[in-house]
């Protein structure tokens, strides 16, 4: 009973002043995604060419989410030709003390099993999570591809900051793993970013200079990243790189 009036007590707070959260449009245009699997059955096949340097690649789930909302994406980059592997996690609920030392491990397993560095791609509070082990383990890690990840700006810079305290327990600014998000992995970073994210800020996931290498512009919502074609489509063209 008390543990659930603490989470109830986290529904509460106030947006600092400095925070930059999508305008509510944008939120509501997300309600969009739920005709996504109708509407990649009627368009064309992406066009994906093989690829000319196959890559080992670990995909990093959104919050909420598991491995099969990563399943489209995961069968696209393997008709290019890339080995794709689960995290190992199953569904994403936020930090814990050991979640960086239980992906690290992850990581390490696959790199033994496969002989060459893996790369990272990481939805929402996935890339967060492939930002921070990068960190802890970049001996194993070739780049780190963020799609929507909010490592930037504050912890605030979102729409869904409360429902993510009820659920993972804890204040956005507290998490249980040590973390300097905008500090950039000694790795290869880039971070996908899109103007039509209704959940979290593009001063979040677009990151500054410093914070990662690159920034790649998109124009899906941030519940398509792992399904829209030009996300799927510059993910292939990063992994060539």
């Amino acid at each position: 009973m008390f543990a659930l009036a603490r989470r109830l007590r986290l529904l509460r707070g106030t947006m600092p002043d400095n925070a930059h959260a999508p305008p509510l449009r944008l939120l509501f245009a997300e309600l969009g995604v739920v005709a996504e699997p109708v509407r990649r059955r009627l368009r064309p096949p992406i066009p994906i060419e093989p690829a000319i340097h196959p890559r080992i690649v670990i995909l990093l789930p959104g919050f909420g989410t598991g491995p099969d909302r990563m399943r489209y994406l995961a069968q696209q980059l393997e008709r290019a030709g890339h080995t794709v592997k689960r995290w190992g996690m199953g569904h994403n609920l936020g930090p814990t003390p050991e979640t960086l030392e239980v992906l690290s491990q992850r990581i390490r397993e696959v790199h033994e099993r496969y002989g060459e560095k893996v790369v990272l791609v990481g939805w929402s509070l996935g890339g967060v999570f492939a930002r921070e082990v990068a960190k802890v383990s970049p001996e194993f890690i070739a780049k780190v591809i963020t799609m929507g990840s909010p490592f930037s700006h504050t912890p605030y810079s979102n729409n869904v900051w409360r429902p993510y305290q009820l659920v993972a327990g804890h204040p956005v600014e507290k998490p249980p793993i040590e973390a300097q998000l905008g500090v950039k992995p000694p790795v290869e970073t880039v971070a996908f970013w899109s103007p039509r994210d209704g959940v979290i800020s593009r001063r979040a996931a677009c990151g500054a200079p410093g914070e990662r290498d690159r920034a790649v512009a998109l124009r899906c919502s941030h519940l398509t990243f792992p399904t829209a074609s030009d996300c799927i489509l510059a993910l292939v063209r990063e992994l060539e790189s």
